[in-house]
């Protein structure tokens, strides 16, 4: 599974199973047009990428949004209104036979990602694996509660938690493997990807996918 994710820039994230799922497309070049599954973590522009969008969706495409942005999103008129599911942070589903869970995606002690914005991260489980993509969020409570094999997590600092806080987070969680994501172009150096796999517990397998 870990060999089927790729990471585009920033935390716009392809997965390519028996589906095509994008988390947060961004400054996406090509017109792929493929995306079975598009996931969006919340609102800010390089999450939520209305060109980039037009670029892997197609017609029948779901796009699965935290419910508090989904008023925006359809005023855009992206896409069908049957297209957009509206998700709400501690609760299940399953859309197109992929088991889902979201969890809370906020900033603790930073202005950028208010709690009550109702943000979210999620969990798929796809071949049996748990892929926790966490969106901008800092060491939260729920994030230290997340149960998951492979996790992707921001890392830069400054709008999410930072290279050392975020190993923290991972030590506690323990996947098999991380992916850190969000650092290296807006926020955070391309070095923090080496300094923050320098961090993590030697059993818990590292991949540097933003070079």
């Amino acid at each position: 599974m870990k060999n089927n994710i790729y990471i585009n820039t920033q935390s716009s994230i392809k997965i390519v199973t028996d589906k095509i799922i994008y988390f947060d497309p961004f400054k996406i070049t090509e017109e792929s047009h493929d995306a079975d599954l598009i996931f969006i973590t919340h609102d800010h522009y390089d999450h939520l990428d209305y060109d980039s969008i037009n670029k892997v969706k197609k017609d029948n495409t779901l796009i699965i949004i935290p419910d508090s942005i989904a008023p925006q999103v359809l005023g855009h008129k992206i896409v069908n209104s049957n297209q957009i599911i509206g998700v709400n942070p501690n609760e299940t589903y399953n859309i197109s036979d992929l088991d889902i869970e979201t969890i809370p995606s906020y900033n603790l002690n930073k202005p950028f990602h208010p709690k009550n914005n109702k943000y979210v991260g999620y969990i798929i489980t796809l071949d049996e694996t748990r892929l926790y993509i966490s969106g901008d969020t800092d060491v939260t409570p729920e994030a230290q509660a997340v149960k998951c094999d492979i996790a992707l997590i921001p890392i830069g600092g400054k709008f999410t938690c930072d290279y050392q806080e975020a190993a923290a987070l991972i030590n506690t969680i323990k996947p098999q493997t991380v992916i850190p994501t969000h650092y290296g172009s807006i926020v955070g150096s391309i070095d923090d990807g080496e300094k923050f796999k320098s961090l993590l517990n030697p059993d818990i397998e590292c991949l540097l996918k933003i070079k």
